[in-house]
């Protein structure tokens, strides 16, 4: 050996091997399918179901229009100053998170992460493209790039792109109106920005799902870091019953070997896990909790006539038990726990006050501004007139007569600009700012105040709606 390479550091850095899972059965395998299938079905479909709210108003089931600051969700419209729906389902969201984590690990993460669903639905079709995973390894270890090989990348990484372009696509799709997108999509007439996000989204998900994959998972995400302090002794998680399994030893002639326990060393367990992880070196941050380990030893404990169960969700608590030779607990007792019911409370807490919130909410609002430049005008015959802005928001879908009125001395006259009345169309779906003055005659406001409080009304005429919005009323009699 050289002094020059005697004197190099060693490198810190190791290429990623790429891990290819071996196909596996059962019901986790079967459970993951089904969830998969659900929210890609929920992803793609969505944006293109129709739900009519009037003539004035986008027919589209699930929309964020940014440009009208509104969310649509089927029969609800949420506007910008109520944001506190959406802030209060994030909310829900993350106790939500937090229920899942400390009963079952993590589980949100092996069964219904946006990484996970794309990268399961990217190594079905490598599976079906490259073969299973001895296939694919020697596929990979090939140095040759002949024809086959050629032919089956471009085939993967084609199908993949595919699948990538329609994920950013579909989501581009939640932000206007989903048919006219498409068409002008298809005529290359739509706006830049949609072209940008959806060639972002389409890279993204293509290099995330076909080449991260599981390092996404554990250096990206930041909540396999998180997730300990959300698990305590009685959380159900993936687990090796290693005084069932230890010491490993091989079949011979089909025959397991009295001085050792259930593990042969088979190695399915690794070979089925998209983590690449070996979950009989107890729990690790990488685990996702998928379970494909379990339906794995589980048809291997089968074949060699072994009780199943040698790999599965566990407790700490469990382990203690059975190492004593002592029943696990039941599953309710994991899961219904002081920890778990804290987080249940509050999450139903916080959806039903937004369910409240939404049913009690008006159809109408308004906001009253007074305008102080000037404060106060006192007329040639000695009234004093104020004058506000006030802006009506109508929420159904067709136009309503709003009358605006302002309680008090019926001497007091309320005014809206460029109208002898005081009622006033507001647009479907809309908010409408009208000037307004009201006028205090000479000796209704006491000489001794320099402002009063007043309360201005606004009635839908449609439907006998009302809201009203308390201010003041600034002047003095002379």
């Amino acid at each position: 050996m050289s002094d020059s390479e005697l004197n190099t550091p060693p490198s810190l850095y190791a290429a990623r091997e790429p891990i290819f899972p071996k196909k596996v059965y059962g019901k986790f395998r079967n459970l993951k399918w089904l969830i998969m299938i659900v929210a890609l079905g929920i992803y793609y479909i969505t944006p293109w179901i129709r739900w009519d709210r009037g003539p004035s108003l986008p027919d589209q089931a699930v929309l964020i229009d940014l440009a009208s600051r509104r969310f649509y969700f089927l029969w609800i419209e949420i506007w910008p100053h109520e944001f506190y729906f959406v802030a209060g389902l994030l909310v829900m969201a993350g106790l939500g998170l937090f229920l899942f984590t400390s009963a079952l690990g993590r589980v949100w993460c092996g069964y219904a992460c946006p990484q996970t669903v794309w990268t399961d639905l990217f190594i079905l079709v490598e599976r079906w493209i490259e073969g299973d995973r001895n296939a694919r390894l020697r596929l990979h270890r090939q140095k040759k790039w002949d024809f086959t090989k050629v032919r089956m990348r471009l085939t993967k990484w084609v199908s993949w792109f595919l699948i990538a372009l329609a994920t950013g696509g579909a989501w581009v799709f939640y932000f206007t109106d989903a048919p006219t997108l498409l068409g002008n999509l298809l005529h290359g007439t739509a706006h830049p920005v949609a072209y940008t996000t959806i060639l972002v989204l389409t890279g993204t998900t293509f290099f995330f799902g076909g080449f991260a994959r599981e390092q996404i998972c554990i250096y990206a995400c930041p909540w396999p870091r998180i997730q300990a302090a959300m698990i305590d002794e009685d959380t159900l998680t993936v687990a090796y019953r290693d005084w069932r399994g230890e010491p490993r030893g091989k079949l011979h002639k089909g025959v397991v070997s009295p001085d050792n326990g259930d593990c042969i060393d088979c190695m399915a367990c690794v070979n089925v896990c998209p983590m690449g992880i070996d979950i009989r070196h107890g729990q690790q941050m990488e685990c996702i909790t998928c379970a494909l380990c379990i339906d794995a030893c589980d048809e291997v404990m089968d074949k060699i006539g072994k009780p199943r169960g040698l790999i599965d969700y566990i407790a700490l608590t469990d382990e203690t038990n059975e190492r004593a030779g002592m029943a696990p607990k039941p599953i309710w007792k994991h899961v219904l726990r002081p920890r778990t019911i804290l987080y249940t409370t509050l999450w139903s807490i916080v959806g039903i006050l937004l369910v409240v919130a939404l049913f009690i909410r008006s159809d109408i609002e308004m906001t009253v501004a007074p305008v102080r430049n000037p404060t106060y005008v006192t007329l040639s015959d000695g009234s004093i007139r104020n004058v506000y802005e006030i802006r009506l928001l109508n929420k159904h879908g067709e136009d309503r007569p709003f009358r605006v009125t302002v309680k008090g001395d019926p001497s007091v006259r309320l005014q809206l600009e460029g109208s002898p009345y005081e009622t006033v169309t507001v647009p479907a779906d809309s908010t409408y700012l009208v000037r307004t003055y009201v006028v205090a005659p000479p000796g209704s406001v006491p000489a001794e105040s320099e402002r009063v409080d007043i309360r201005i009304w606004a009635e839908d005429i449609t439907s006998g709606e009302r809201a009203y919005k308390d201010t003041i009323f600034n002047g003095r009699a002379n």
